[in-house]
C-alpha cells in the first residue's frame, strides 16, 4: 500500500503559493501597474532607454532579488524572482526584462567574481546596467564554439573578437563576456566582467520590437580585463551559462504568459462591451471559446514555469522542463496576442492599443536563450537518451 503522511492544518500545500508568495505578487502587481503600465506603448516605441524606470526598479529591490541581503539584495528564491518578471511582464514588457537580466547578472557577480562588488552595487541599485555577451556571428545555437579569445597579460586578460545580438548592447555599461581561453569545445571557454570603454566598439540593430532595449553588436580590440574581474574558474564559463539557462528559460516563460495575460484581459473588457446585433459579442461562441482556450493553456503553462523554479529552488533536476517552456510558452503567448489582435477588430490594428506592439516585443522571446529546435532537441535527449539519437546507424 502506498501511503503519505497527513499534513499538520498549518503546513502550506506544496502546489500552491505560499503566503509570503501571495503577499509579494499582490505587492509587485500595485507597484508594476500604478508606474509602468499606461506608459508602456510610449516607451516601447521609444529607442531611449529606460533609465528612470531602471533606477525605480532599484529602489524598489526589484534588481537583486536574489542577492544576499548583506550585499544589498533581498536574499529571495527563484519563485519570488518569477512572480516579478509575471507581474512586472503584464505592465511593461520592456521594463521586465531589465528585472530579468539583474537576477541573472546579479547572481552571477556575487557568487563568481568577489572583486565585482562595485557593479554588483551600482546594477542592483540601477545605476549601471549589465548585459551577458555570450552569443557571435554565426555562433548561436552552438555557443560553445565561440571564437572571441582571451589572452593572459601581466594583471589580467587582453579580449579580441566580436559579439552579436546582444540585448543592450549600446546601454550596457559593462558586459559579463564569454571569451576562449583555452582549447576548442566548453572546456576552453571563460567568463569575465568586462567594463565597456573606449577600445570596446558597438552596432546597434535595428529590431521591429524590444526597442527600449536593443540589440546590438560589440567589438572587442584588446581590451584590457583585470584578474579581479574574472568569473569563477578559468575554463568554467560555459558550465557557468549554461546552468543559468535553466533558470532564464522558465523566466522567459513567465514574462511572455504576464504579457499574454494582459492581452488576454484587456480583450475580455472589449468583447464584454462591444455590441453586435443586439448582443456583445462575448455572447458569440466563436469569440468566448477562443478566449476559454488561451486562458487554459496560459493556466498550463504557468503551472510548468513555476514548478520549474520550484525544482530549481529545491535543488532538483529541470533542464527538461526549461527547455519545455522555452520552445512552448513564447509561441503559446504570440498566438494569443494575435487571437486577441483579431477578437479586437481594426482598433488594434492601430497604435491607439498596445496589442502590436505587444505581438512585437514577445516575438523575440522565440529565439533569444535557445530557438524552438534546439529546445526540442534538448527534451528528446532527455526521453530519449543522447546515444539512441546521435549514435551512427547499427
Amino acid at each position: 500500500m502506498s501511503t503519505i503522511a497527513t499534513p499538520a492544518p498549518s503546513a502550506t500545500h506544496p502546489l500552491l503559493e505560499t503566503e509570503e508568495h501571495g503577499l509579494f505578487r499582490e505587492s509587485v502587481r500595485a507597484f508594476a501597474r500604478k508606474h509602468f503600465a499606461d506608459g508602456y506603448l510610449a516607451r516601447a516605441e521609444s529607442e531611449e532607454f529606460p533609465t528612470a524606470e531602471y533606477k525605480r526598479l532599484g529602489d524598489q529591490g526589484l534588481l537583486g532579488l536574489l542577492v544576499g541581503q548583506g550585499l544589498g539584495g533581498q536574499g529571495a528564491d527563484e519563485i519570488a524572482a518569477g512572480i516579478a518578471c509575471e507581474e512586472l511582464a503584464w505592465a511593461d514588457f520592456n521594463v521586465c526584462y531589465l528585472v530579468f537580466s539583474g537576477a541573472v547578472t546579479g547572481r552571477l557577480l556575487e557568487q563568481h567574481c568577489p572583486g565585482g562588488r562595485e557593479w554588483l552595487d551600482r546594477s542592483i541599485t540601477g545605476q549601471d546596467f549589465v548585459a551577458l555577451a555570450l552569443t557571435e556571428p554565426g555562433v548561436g545555437s552552438d555557443a560553445a564554439a565561440l571564437t572571441t579569445r582571451a589572452e593572459k597579460v601581466d594583471g589580467g586578460w587582453r579580449l579580441y573578437g566580436e559579439k552579436s545580438s546582444i540585448t543592450g548592447a549600446a546601454h550596457a555599461s559593462a558586459a559579463l563576456t564569454f571569451a576562449r581561453t583555452g582549447g576548442p569545445g566548453a572546456r576552453g571557454v571563460t567568463a569575465f566582467l568586462v567594463p565597456l570603454d573606449e577600445t570596446v566598439a558597438r552596432q546597434t540593430f535595428r529590431d521591429p520590437g524590444f526597442k527600449p532595449l536593443g540589440r546590438g553588436a560589440l567589438t572587442f580590440e584588446g581590451t584590457f580585463v583585470p584578474d579581479e574581474y574574472l568569473i569563477g574558474e578559468v575554463g568554467r564559463g560555459f558550465n557557468i551559462v549554461m546552468n543559468e539557462f535553466d533558470f532564464t528559460r522558465a523566466l522567459i516563460g513567465l514574462m511572455a504568459i504576464g504579457c499574454a495575460q494582459r492581452a488576454l484581459d484587456m480583450t475580455i473588457a472589449y468583447t464584454s462591451e462591444r455590441k453586435t446585433f443586439g448582443r456583445t459579442i462575448a455572447q458569440y461562441q466563436g469569440v468566448s471559446f477562443k478566449v476559454a482556450e488561451h486562458d487554459t493553456m496560459l493556466e498550463a503553462a504557468r503551472a510548468l514555469s513555476y514548478r520549474a523554479l520550484a525544482l530549481r529552488s529545491a535543488g532538483r533536476p529541470h533542464t527538461k522542463q526549461a527547455s519545455m517552456i522555452k520552445w512552448w510558452v513564447p509561441r503559446l503567448a504570440f498566438d494569443a496576442i494575435q487571437d486577441c489582435i483579431v477578437l479586437h477588430g481594426h482598433v488594434a490594428w492601430s497604435d491607439e492599443l498596445p496589442l502590436q506592439q505587444m505581438l512585437r516585443d514577445i516575438s523575440g522571446m522565440q529565439i533569444g536563450d535557445g530557438t524552438p529546435q534546439i529546445q526540442k532537441l534538448v527534451i528528446a535527449r532527455h526521453l530519449y537518451g543522447r546515444e539512441a539519437l546521435e549514435g551512427g546507424a547499427s
